[in-house]
């Protein structure tokens, strides 16, 4: 394996990885400032009420999501695993 193939790799791990997680981290960002929003506009500063929200949502776009993210990782390992049977 020389420094193109090792790079590669690289890339194609960090994609996946930013591929599965991006749906999650997306809906806790919107999560997040829309509850910042409603405290902002009626003064309640409770720091539990940010947390209940954004992790019913995480935990239903992680179900929404779970075959595309499986899919994602799946597809990773199967490049892996060619990788590996031919000698890169």
């Amino acid at each position: 394996m020389n420094e193109a193939d090792a790079l590669d790799l690289v890339q194609f791990a960090i994609w996946t990885v930013l591929t599965a997680s991006g749906p999650a981290v997306g809906v806790a960002m919107l999560v997040g400032v829309g509850i910042a929003l409603i405290q902002a506009l009626t003064q309640i500063q409770e720091i539990t009420l940010t947390f209940v929200p954004k992790i019913v949502a995480i935990l239903l776009v992680s179900a929404l999501t779970g075959p595309f993210i499986g899919a994602q990782i799946s597809s990773f390992t199967n490049v892996i695993f060619e990788r590996i049977e031919t000698g890169f």
